[in-house]
């Protein structure tokens, strides 16, 4: 005994469809006939779809990257690009934003930047980014900053040798991942004369906050550190000797 069924669109068809069948979207039909045969296994299966869509599950393509192996493999990057300078500014960048991303406890951060006694530590200036972190560029010049934990001091100098430098010296306040700091004085050496110091009006004794100057830290180890200023940039340096 054969049944015919006729479908008016716009209800949605029914595929008849054997078991490994490559293509069910060319079994879709208005159309359908249907024959009773007498009961006995069978290994037909009837399912109801949308025109045009094939009811098969949508596999992910890439997998989301595990967030600690991705921080990992950021921080690669920036190692490398701190050796050698040539790791692509894009990479760097893109390095960039997953560290800024991730959640490190922040706890060792100050001790690691300052030490524990002073002079403190010092870390070269490696690479500026804007805040929206699509551009940015290695820094041309040799720019290195004094974190000095004990004595709650910093000093950033630009140093072109034999030139000269121009440093600039200071107190800070390490409050949770933010480094506040207030400079006192700067200090200007050209060539073998100098340095002459000049202190920048009267002196104020109070806490830095973050009304003044500060860096969001991101990141901090033994190698390497990442942070935000005030205005949004963000950058990265390495661990570098201190001279005196």
């Amino acid at each position: 005994m054969a049944l015919q069924l006729r479908l008016s669109s716009p209800p949605p068809s029914l595929l008849l469809l054997r078991r490994g069948s490559q293509n069910p979207n060319s079994a879709i039909s208005k159309t359908l006939n249907l024959t009773l045969l007498p009961r006995k296994p069978c290994n037909t299966v009837l399912f109801a779809v949308a025109p045009e869509v094939d009811p098969t599950p949508v596999q992910p393509l890439v997998e989301q990257e595990d967030d600690e192996s991705g921080l990992k493999n950021s921080l690669a990057v920036l190692k490398e690009a701190a050796k050698t300078r040539r790791v692509p500014a894009s990479d760097v960048l893109t390095a960039l934003s997953k560290v800024k991303k991730s959640k490190v406890d922040p706890t060792p951060f100050f001790e690691t930047l300052g030490g524990t006694e002073s002079p403190g530590r010092t870390w070269m200036l490696i690479f500026t980014a804007q805040g929206k972190l699509d551009k940015g560029r290695y820094f041309p010049v040799t720019a290195v900053q004094r974190f000095d934990a004990a004595g709650k001091r910093i000093e950033n100098g630009i140093y072109l040798s034999p030139i000269g430098n121009l440093t600039f010296e200071g107190r800070l306040s390490f409050k949770k991942k933010i480094l506040a700091f207030i400079f006192e004085r700067v200090k200007i050496k050209i060539g073998p004369f100098g340095p002459l110091k000049i202190d920048f009006g009267k002196k104020d004794e109070r806490e830095p906050s973050t009304k003044d100057p500060f860096f969001v830290w991101f990141y901090v180890d033994e190698e390497i550190a990442v942070a935000q200023g005030r205005g949004g940039g963000v950058a990265f340096w390495c661990r570098c000797k201190y001279v005196a």
